[in-house]
Order: C-alpha cells, then structure tokens, then sequence
C-alpha cells in the first residue's frame, strides 16, 4: 500500500485516468544522497514492467493548459510568450493560482516550494563556485528580464484573467523563479519527431534503440535564449519571410511538459532502470531492466556532470571513482572558452600580436560558422580513466597559430587537421595553467579538506567542494599530459632539426672528400 502522506496524490491521479501499480512501487522520502523523496520497489520488478502510466491530459504544458487559448493565440506570440520558457512558467504560476479550480491542484501541492539550486544561494555560498561554469549558466538576469519585459507586461494587460489582488502574491519575481526551477529540475521534452512516430505505437522493448522516449528537459533540452523577433509584427509585409522562418523553428523545436508522478523518480550516473515510453494516449514508464524489491527507481539525466545536476537540480553524484580510492561523478567535465585559447596564443607566441587581433577575430568568427564551438569540454572516460586532447581543441589552436596556411584553410572550408606539435601543445598548457587560476583554492587544499571537514560543512559549501574537486583533478590529468606529449614533441622536434642539419653536413663532408680524392687521383696519374 503507498505510503499515507502520498495517497491524496496517488487518488487525484488515478482520479484522472493515470495508472499506478501501487503493488509494485511506493513514494517515499530517500536520505538527500540518494535524491531525496523517490519511487521505490515493493517487490521484484521484472523487465519490460509498466510501473505506471500518465494519459495525455495530465501532462501540464502550454497546450494543455486552457491559458494560450484564452490568452488568445495572436496575443501570446506578441508578448513572445510562446519563446523560451517563459509562457510554460506563465501557465503554471495561473494555474496555481487557481487553486481547487485547476486540474492540478493536487499536482502543484506535490510539487517542492525551495531547492538547493545555486539560484537560490547567496552571495557567500556563489563565491565558493568561482571558477566552475555553474555561475555562468544560471540564467538568473536573463530570466528576470523575460519576467519584467515578457510575462509581468502580460499578466498586467488582462484583468480579465488575472486578478489584480493575486498579483502581489502570486505573480511575482519570486514565484517565477520556483516555477522556472521546478521547470528545470523536473520537466521533459516531447520531440516533434517522437508525436508523429507515437501514431504508430512504440516497442517497449528496453534493446529497441528506436524507441520513443524522455528525459528530464534540465538534461535533455537547455532554456532556449530570448531572441527578439527579426522583423515587426505589425508589418507583416515586411517580415513575412522572417516570421516564416520563425513558424518552421517553432514548429521543430522540442515541446517542453510537466509530467505528474514521473517527475518523482530521482536520477543516478548510470543507475537508470526505468524509460519513458510514448504511446498515442499516454506515456508509460517501464522497467528497463529487473528491479529487486526494496531498491530505488532510477530514471535518468543523461548521466551529466555534477556542474550540471547542481545549476538545474540541486544536487550532485558523489560515487566510487573507477581505479581510484576517491568519490566524485564519473561523468564529470571541464569546459573552456575559446576567448582564453586566444589570450594564451598571443601570450605563448608574441609575434602573433602584430596587427593580429582583427584576423584572430576573423578566424574565430569563420570557426563559428563551419559548426565550430565556442567552448571546449574537457573529459576523462569514465571508464578507462583515458583521456586524449579533443580533436577540436588542436584544431581550432592550429587555426589561430596559422599564418600563410590560414588562406588555404579558408578556401577548403575545413579546419586545420588535429595535430599535437610543440607550438600547439605549448599554447594549450597554457590555456589549462590558466584556466586553474580562474579557482580561488588549489585541488591539494580542497581534497585535504574534502577528507577532513566535508560533514562539517553546509549542503551548498559541500556541493560547491564537491563540483570544484572534480573539475580540478580533470585540468590537472590534462596538464600532465600535455606536458608529457608537449616534452616528447620537443625532443622529437630537435632530433628531426638535428638530424637534418647532420644529414646536410654529412653530404657535404663527403661531398668534400670525394673531392679530395678525386684530385689525389687525377694528380697521381698526372705524375706519372
């Protein structure tokens, strides 16, 4: 039987047709690293199980929400609502203002009203993230910019639907960041693609690589930037074109959800043991493989670094690390930007600098266009603790080391090949001596504290130490091997400048003597 703090929302979504085998699964509250409150097993769960099901007309989105529609479809994409997230936000900061009158009453009250996600956290605890990317991907002032120029301009245009004494309490900057957090801890995307396939039905086998199924949207899809429309809407003359191109992205573009009950499961680096799966009427969520009884039921993220569960969920992995005797995520990363490759070019190779900073300019620019990125992900395989210098990254340095190979380079419309030469490596230490600088401690202090203090600290502070380690100790393994491949193509170098200037002095040394012997032998024969 489920847990009795969790009945009222199990009865409300059988209530609406959602299907629960309440045999098989409960809810209940897990310790914070096992992901808080989750869905467990009651019994063995064998593979291809449907654990519970949701029909279509509880998935909460803006089109299932009756909001857009009496908003008025015209109205809704001139406020730009219909960009981002910002019009999802909108129709459930209405409907839980709705309160008993909205179909998901219930479901909102299941819903978290605080999180541990770094948007929340003051400025003490933010410093202890200085260096890692989390801070940079917040999103917080883009955000507050969406709710001052988008969605407060269209709660306040229509009384009609929102009641002004609602709006001090329930339509305000604080309310837009719970609901645009729970968006991003807990929603999914509905791809365009996987709608048209679900007329057909889905396998639900878990060896079917076709089939259609969903992640957490925080994982699966990012906030897509707030871009003002290309042309003015009231000149449809004008902007026909443009608002055409909008319309195709529109209409490609993934549809983000809140999908009731399955946004319970909590989620572990390659712990997922159940998928959702589409189906016409409704999604289903099924076991991937056996379940025992008593274990948790995982769903997955993606199996994303510990910067990325912090920003969009709040917390991170901290498992065995393979062939180590340490504790961290497995899938943890290093991103660096593009600007910094720069910076240490011009730094490493000062002859570059003569009038070079608009042609750098360019070439970044070209790189962009080619399908080239700005930032740069550093990785170790997590399971061969392996790591080679990503192809990209001896790319696009090569690209800002070139000189007269840049024009050909250009005219072929392909990057320069990936190769680890000393000037290449020299400029890519560099970046990485550099890019450790950006951390206020070093990795010997963090890990000395890591063993010592880590249960003494706050749950913010600990899951800052905790995200700081595991970039660190990725730029220093990459800093060793640079060094290693930088001092190898040094000595490689020398020998090939060594031999050749050997090679020439050996061919004219004996260039020399036979020579010498030849006028030994012509004046010989001259004698006689």
């Amino acid at each position: 039987m489920p847990s009795p703090e969790i009945l009222p929302f199990f009865a409300w979504f059988q209530s609406h047709d959602g299907f629960i085998d309440t045999d098989a699964m409960d809810v209940i509250q897990f310790p914070p690293s096992e992901g808080g409150r989750g869905a467990v097993a009651l019994k063995d769960i064998p593979e291809g199980h449907t654990v519970f099901a949701i029909p279509r007309s509880l998935v909460l989105s803006t089109r299932t929400s009756t909001l857009p529609q009496r908003f008025g479809e015209n109205a809704w994409k001139k406020a730009k609502l219909h960009q981002g997230w910002s019009g999802l936000i909108l129709c459930m900061m209405w409907e839980a203002a709705g309160g008993s009158h909205s179909k998901w009453s219930a479901y909102f009250e299941s819903l978290p009203t605080s999180f541990d996600t770094p948007m929340f956290w003051n400025d003490e605890d933010l410093a202890e993230l200085k260096g890692t990317s989390v801070v940079d991907k917040l999103g917080k002032d883009q955000a507050e910019k969406d709710f001052a120029e988008k969605v407060l301009p269209a709660v306040l245009s229509r009384p009609d639907l929102f009641n002004s004494q609602d709006i001090p309490t329930k339509y305000t900057l604080e309310t837009y960041h719970l609901m645009g957090t729970r968006i991003s801890s807990r929603s999914f995307t509905l791809e365009k693609e996987e709608e048209e396939k679900e007329h057909h039905g889905a396998d639900h086998s878990a060896e079917n690589e076709g089939a259609n199924t969903s992640m957490g949207s925080a994982m699966d899809i990012d906030a897509p930037p707030s871009h003002e429309h290309q042309g003015d809407e009231e000149h449809a003359d004008e902007g026909h074109e443009e608002e055409h191109e909008e319309v195709e992205e529109e209409e490609d573009s993934p549809e983000v959800v809140m999908i009731p009950l399955a946004d319970i499961l909590n989620a572990r680096y390659k712990t997922e043991n159940v998928k959702l799966f589409y189906e016409p009427d409704c999604l289903k969520m099924v076991s991937t493989k056996p379940i025992k009884a008593g274990e948790q039921i995982w769903n997955t993220y993606g199996d994303l670094p510990n910067a990325e569960l912090l920003r969009g969920f709040g917390h991170i992995d901290y498992l065995p690390l393979p062939g180590t005797n340490k504790f961290g995520n497995p899938g943890d990363v290093v991103e660096v930007r593009a600007d910094l490759f720069v910076q240490c070019a011009l730094e490493v190779h000062p002859d570059l600098t003569k009038d070079a900073e608009g042609e750098l300019m360019e070439r970044i620019d070209w790189w962009l266009e080619e399908g080239g990125d700005d930032v740069f992900v550093l990785e170790v395989d997590p399971d061969t603790s392996q790591l080679e210098i990503p192809p990209p990254v001896l790319s696009f340095t090569r690209l800002i080391l070139l000189q007269a190979e840049w024009e050909r380079a250009k005219s072929k419309g392909k990057p320069p090949k990936p190769t680890q030469d000393a000037k290449t490596l020299a400029v890519f230490l560099a970046v990485l001596e550099k890019r450790l600088q950006a951390y206020d401690t070093t990795l010997k202090a963090d890990e000395t504290v890591l063993a010592t203090q880590l249960n003494t600290f706050s749950l913010n502070k600990r899951h800052a130490l905790i995200v700081r380690v595991g970039e660190k100790r990725i730029v220093h393994a990459y800093l060793d091997k640079t060094r290693f491949l930088l001092d190898d193509a040094r000595t490689k170098e020398a020998a090939a400048s060594g031999s050749k200037s050997n090679g020439k002095g050996k061919r004219q040394r004996e260039a020399d003597d036979s020579e010498k012997d030849g006028a030994g032998r012509r004046s010989k024969r001259h004698v006689r």
